[in-house]
């Protein structure tokens, strides 16, 4: 196993307006991105269950072949900058993708 971390060049997020946090996760392997693309681990289902959202509340989930990058974009539960909100620039959320293991079985 290895985490997605330690395969992609970037793993991060941001806001994506005050109402959604975006997650990219860009490689600069594109063998290895396919390989991560086409094993349909990264999916609405995982940031729903990684994220604790429903997974009607992941809006987005796309991969982008030129850029060799996926990004994944779900509704917060409270707004950015309000009292409840813990991250208002959305930049600190990526880590529960990022520690996301790939199995062995799909990088060979």
């Amino acid at each position: 196993m290895a985490r997605l971390y330690d395969l992609a060049q970037v793993v991060r997020s941001k806001n994506s307006g005050p109402f959604e946090i975006t997650l990219d996760v860009l490689f600069d392997d594109p063998e290895l991105y396919k390989k991560v693309r086409d094993s349909g681990l990264i999916s609405r289902e995982l940031i729903s269950k990684l994220y604790h959202v429903p997974v009607d509340r992941v809006t987005t989930l796309v991969c982008f072949d030129a850029a060799c990058g996926i990004k994944a974009t779900f509704s917060r539960r409270v707004s950015s900058g309000t009292c409840l909100d813990t991250d208002v620039y959305g930049a600190q959320q990526h880590m529960p993708l990022a520690d996301f293991d790939i199995p062995d079985s799909i990088l060979r």
